[in-house]
């Protein structure tokens, strides 16, 4: 064991804090992380996860502002309006539209079978090329007898 040796006693005691530390199993860190999650705001989950509700507003395309100032509008583009029973919110919601997935799945197939069709092709292409090959391999054996 040499003084930079990754097994030592002291490699396997820095070892076991840093574990934990990551683990949270260190007093000071458990008590951070405690505190830490007392103060996230209750009011910061949207009303539409812990209560009933109901769709005010169909799915629909978000247009260039509200892009720009909903923030639910930027995982699809689209979003529905949405009102809670119990809290009387109403918020804004992420959805699909069921014409944007099937134009991407449409989309999804025509280039499946434009990529399907050139791989044939090339398929036959060599095929040609070795069956020529093949042939004239076996040309030449016959020349030469």
């Amino acid at each position: 064991m040499g003084p930079r040796d990754p097994t030592g006693p002291r490699c396997y005691a820095l070892y076991a804090v840093l574990g934990a530390l990551a683990c949270g199993l260190w007093p000071a860190a458990m008590a951070a992380s405690d505190e830490r999650r007392s103060a996230s705001p209750v009011a910061a989950t949207p009303c539409w996860r812990v209560e009933d509700f109901v769709v005010a507003q169909e799915c629909t395309r978000c247009s260039s502002f509200q892009a720009k100032t909903i923030a639910e509008c930027s995982p699809t583009g689209f979003i529905e309006k949405i009102s809670c029973a119990t809290s009387k919110r109403d918020e804004f919601k992420s959805c699909r539209s069921a014409v944007m997935e099937a134009h991407v799945f449409w989309r999804f197939v025509g280039t499946m079978m434009c990529v399907a069709t050139i791989f044939a092709v090339l398929v036959v292409c060599r095929q040609r090329v070795l069956d020529r090959k093949a042939l004239e391999k076996v040309r030449k054996q016959i020349e030469s007898i």
